[in-house]
């Protein structure tokens, strides 16, 4: 029967437009835990039950990091008050006025954890931040807000990303929860947004496709970052943003391309050479990528702090719009075609001398391991890095 959940208490707090009871059924669901109960007197004694505090905010992570222990109580750090237990059916009907906070934990003889370090490297998105959980009171309402959306946000991604949109997408996620729009129809204009960009490349009208373009990657972050502070994400949603980011950047180069009136070419390389260079150089870095999660337990990015740094320039759809929007500003858009093939190449040969020098440590040290698992060492040994990739610091503002 797996896992019963009995969501204890309420909460008249809403963080992000959406009920504290709403949102710890959104969050277990991603744990596989789909039993629930209304009380402690529905389950049988040998029962796996989770007892949740519905007024305490918790973390995916958290809720894991809780399921992967048994007879225990999970206690808050800042209030030390007791916000859920792994415990059997037994031990849930004399737990009840504890999880609630109406007895005191002292006298039951059961472990006391708390959130740990060994979740606090978030591998999903490449940072380093302790599982949340926090009581939510009407005084910290907007801090806690705050805390979710920069929770939100990956430590390791391009520049564009972690340091220009953190604050002009919170304010498209705030204004998307308070209208009631979805993290699916924004990702939905995202597309429309990808192919009107397509459409004014072709047709050499440069600056009106460079606007739908930036808006897309602006709209591109806001669709995430709406979905996990709501807890609204989809498998068709994950498909759909992931299929659109990985598919339509090197049309939007070939389009640029075949928009130019004219092109010098570079080394006896034309327009077509150019084409293939581009097509090529970008499959290549992302099947790089795909081989790299096969060596151990990080992404390519993730592994060394060099690969972290280089993530932020790498020849993906932001710094490349950075060499187009760049060509375009000072009249040579076919420079913008140029640059972004020559990037490319230069990007994917880096990745491909990364990948085989990781493949050596692999075979003579085993799996690999990202920098950021033991945040401990990491803060010490790569004190600059650290700073820079833990995560995101103007996405909590």
């Amino acid at each position: 029967m797996g896992t019963i959940a009995i969501i204890v208490d309420s909460s008249p707090h809403r963080l992000w437009g959406v009920t504290s009871h709403d949102r710890i059924i959104r969050q277990l669901a991603t744990t596989n835990v789909s039993n629930f109960a209304d009380n402690v007197h529905d389950v049988n004694d040998h029962d796996d039950v989770l007892l949740i505090n519905a007024n305490y905010l918790f973390e995916v992570r958290t809720l894991t990091g809780l399921l992967r222990r048994s007879s225990v109580l999970l206690q808050c750090p800042d209030d030390a008050g007791i916000a859920a237990a792994h415990v059997t059916g037994a031990q849930a009907r004399d737990l009840t006025g504890v999880v609630t906070n109406v007895s005191p934990a002292d006298s039951i003889e059961i472990d006391i954890v708390r959130p740990g370090l060994s979740e606090d490297f978030d591998a999903d998105l490449r940072k380093v931040d302790p599982p949340t959980l926090k009581l939510v009171t009407q005084n910290n309402i907007e801090e806690l807000e705050r805390l979710l959306y920069g929770n939100s946000y990956k430590g390791i991604t391009d520049l564009v990303t972690k340091w220009l949109w953190p604050l002009p997408a919170k304010l498209l996620v705030t204004l998307c929860t308070k209208l009631g729009i979805s993290p699916n129809a924004v990702t939905t204009a995202g597309l429309a947004l990808v192919l009107a960009a397509s459409f004014l490349f072709l047709n050499g009208h440069y600056a009106g496709g460079l606007a739908c373009a930036w808006l897309m990657t602006l709209l591109d972050t806001v669709d995430g970052k709406l979905a996990r502070v709501t807890i609204q994400s989809s498998r068709l949603g994950h498909v759909l943003d992931h299929g659109i980011d990985i598919v339509h950047p090197p049309f939007w180069y070939v389009m640029w391309g075949m928009g130019l009136i004219s092109f010098t070419p570079l080394f006896e390389c034309g327009r077509i050479e150019f084409f293939w260079i581009i097509t090529v150089g970008y499959i290549t870095g992302r099947i790089i990528e795909g081989f790299f999660h096969g060596l151990g337990n990080c992404s390519l990015f993730a592994w060394r702090p060099l690969d972290a740094y280089f993530r932020l320039v790498t020849a993906r759809r932001n710094p490349c719009l950075i060499i187009l929007t760049s060509a375009y500003a000072i009249g040579r858009p076919d420079w913008g075609l140029v640059g972004v093939g020559l990037w490319t190449a230069t990007s994917s040969s880096l990745m491909l001398a990364r990948l085989f020098y990781a493949l050596v440590v692999r075979i003579r040290k085993g799996p690999l391991e990202s920098w950021l698992k033991d945040p401990e060492v990491a803060k010490i040994t790569h004190a600059a890095a650290y700073r820079t990739f833990s995560g995101t610091r103007g996405a909590y503002g």
